[in-house]
């Protein structure tokens, strides 16, 4: 037996252990018709057809880098094995396949960093900054834009009320116009209006006239009606907090409705979303003001005396009349605190001493000792108050000691009631003793009786 199998080794395997030729594949085929191999026959049968497809594989392979491989089970893996050569050109651009006529995949235009294929049009793109070839020179003119943060609400609180209380102070609106184009206010834009008009409700009248002023500037430049809607919307919720600082804010905010909606800064409908839908008091009295200002203004453009013209911009002659019948009315109700209520709302510190003078005068004109008493009284009032400086106070004293000699024509017996009164005042700590001494020198000076002695 074993002298046969030997026999068959030999005859089907070659030299080296190489299979056969040709001519044993076909003796093996016709006992493959007669159908009687045996099991080992059938195993040569199947090695011998895996030793011709690579055989076959190896003929028609261009390079042996990019050759299939057959796995132990007979199939086909692609690779060429461990050839160290297909490891080398394994980024090789070129068909591995061993078709084709060795040219680059896809004319060119596949993977990275390739021109693309010929005829191929570009659009032109943006220079990326992050490119180590961009050159910033080269991309032209820059223009650097810069980035001014929003303002949160403290900061606009804390940034604002410098701004407004400035203005104040100068008058400019053009000024707070630059300064609100520098700054940021984003969503709290209207606050600006709102903050405006509560620092008025807490400053003066020729504040609260700046104010109107200021936001009929802004009114379509910087602000638009919905924002200065916004912000009266949020005054009248607060005026309950707003009167406990200032108790005539429903009053003084009723003439800022009205001043506003006079000079287009809100729409004329802006009363009558209101009507019947108002709960607080304060805010109803508030706009029913706004109605009657209205009504009594509807023919004219501006409500420009809604708050009275300030004091250094009054002509001399309108003064000169409200202090006169500021101490009219004194004399005939004998209220010190509304006198000087009216002397502050006329905002003119620097023309109190026409207010000394025209109390003299009237001392003088009159008959009786209650006028005497009764200006004495408010002129030391004023004095303990401050209202009325030294320097102002004297300043009146002084004009009528210059004007004593024509008041004497009207009043023939001035000289013997001014001294009486000096004297009144100078013991109730109203003037210096100064002041009274050089009103008796100058009345021993004048030679024509003025001297009056006891």
């Amino acid at each position: 037996m074993s002298a046969e199998v030997e026999t068959w080794s030999n005859g089907v395997f070659g030299r080296g252990g190489e299979l056969a030729g040709d001519d044993d594949e076909d003796l093996m085929n016709d006992g493959e018709v007669n159908g009687n191999w045996t099991p080992q026959e059938k195993a040569l049968h199947e090695a011998r057809l895996k030793a011709k497809a690579k055989r076959r594989l190896r003929k028609s392979s261009s390079r042996n880098s990019t050759s299939d491989s057959l796995s132990e089970s007979g199939e086909l893996v692609p690779g060429g094995g461990d050839s160290p050569k297909g490891k080398a050109n394994a980024n090789d651009r070129k068909s591995r396949t061993g078709k084709g006529r060795g040219l680059p995949k896809k004319g060119g235009a596949g993977g990275k960093g390739v021109w693309g294929a010929a005829g191929m049009v570009y659009e032109d793109e943006e220079p990326d900054a992050r490119d180590p070839n961009y050159d910033e020179v080269a991309q032209g003119d820059t223009v650097y834009a810069t980035v001014v943060p929003e303002l949160d609400e403290k900061e606009l609180e804390k940034t604002v009320n410098p701004i407004v209380q400035e203005y104040f102070e100068h008058g400019d609106t053009k000024e707070v116009q630059a300064l609100l184009k520098g700054l940021n206010l984003g969503a709290h834009r209207f606050e600006f209006s709102s903050m405006a008009l509560v620092l008025s409700l807490e400053g003066k009248a020729s504040h609260r006239e700046l104010t109107s002023r200021l936001l009929s500037d802004l009114s379509g430049k910087m602000m638009t009606q919905v924002d200065m809607a916004r912000a009266f919307d949020k005054l009248l919720k607060e005026l309950p907090e707003l009167i406990l600082d200032t108790p005539d804010a429903p009053k003084m905010m009723g003439q800022f409705l009205a001043r506003a909606i006079a000079d287009h800064v809100l729409p004329m409908t802006f009363l009558e979303r209101y009507k019947g839908k108002v709960d607080c008091v304060h805010a109803r009295v508030a706009l029913d003001r706004a109605a009657v200002l209205l009504s009594m203004k509807r023919e004219m453009v501006r409500l420009d005396n809604v708050w009275g013209v300030g004091g250094g911009l009054r002509p001399v002659k309108h003064l000169v009349k409200e202090m006169t019948l500021l101490l009219k009315e004194y004399l005939a109700s004998g209220d010190v605190l509304e006198a000087e209520h009216c002397l502050k709302d006329l905002e003119v510190p620097h023309f109190h001493h026409e207010l000394v003078y025209e109390a003299i005068v009237m001392v003088l004109e009159s008959t009786g000792d209650q006028a005497i008493h009764m200006m004495m009284k408010l002129l030391q009032s004023f004095w303990k108050t401050g209202l009325i400086t030294v320097d102002q106070m004297n300043r009146g004293f002084q004009r009528v000691y210059d004007e004593l000699t024509e008041i004497c024509l009207d009043v023939p017996h001035a000289h013997s009631i001014l001294e009486t009164f000096v004297d009144l005042c100078y013991q109730e700590s109203v003037i210096t003793k100064h002041l009274r001494d050089t009103c008796r020198k100058r009345f021993v000076s004048e030679g024509d009786g003025g001297a009056v002695k006891n």
